[in-house]
């Protein structure tokens, strides 16, 4: 049976595979029914000044949502929102 600390790994994997960042900080995990839900944080290149077609180190801090099922496999993720610098 899946614990707290593999939904955790696996959030961990799969955010740094899928979205190809290296640092991602888990900030939430529940175990819910049969499965998990978890939030990470993440920081990610500005899209906002990536849409502009500037070069910088500037990066936002995004807020993503999983669902993981009682066999860790990810059923679903979501950013949450965006925070700017400072906030």
């Amino acid at each position: 049976m899946a614990n707290i600390e593999g939904a955790k790994k696996e959030v961990i994997d799969f955010l740094r595979k899928t979205l190809s960042v290296k640092d991602v900080t888990v900030i939430k995990v529940s175990k819910v029914g049969d499965g998990w839900e978890c939030e990470a944080e993440v920081f990610e290149a500005s899209s906002f000044i990536k849409s502009l077609g500037l070069s910088t180190k500037v990066q936002d801090r995004n807020i993503y949502a999983l669902k993981l099922s009682g066999d860790l496999e990810v059923e679903s993720y979501e950013r949450k929102g965006t925070l700017s610098p400072g906030e």
